[in-house]
């Protein structure tokens, strides 16, 4: 689960802008389109690579941390 700690005197937008990135990242968003409507290869395989980029991503940290 996603979530964002505000830090006093942030402002809303801006506190909301970084958890619509995180979601991004997470890739969230393009999972609920991707149930909402047809998807083209193109889209589809764009969509593979970058959950192939962060899963690489996440295995490298969990690599170098020893985890």
């Amino acid at each position: 689960m996603n979530g964002v700690i505000v830090k006093p005197g942030e402002p809303f937008e801006k506190a909301l802008k970084r958890f619509t990135k995180t979601c991004e990242k997470a890739g969230i968003l393009s999972d609920l389109k991707k149930l909402q409507h047809y998807e083209k290869p193109s889209e589809k395989k764009k969509r593979k690579l970058n959950a192939a980029r962060r899963k690489a991503e996440k295995d490298a940290v969990r690599a170098a941390t020893g985890s």
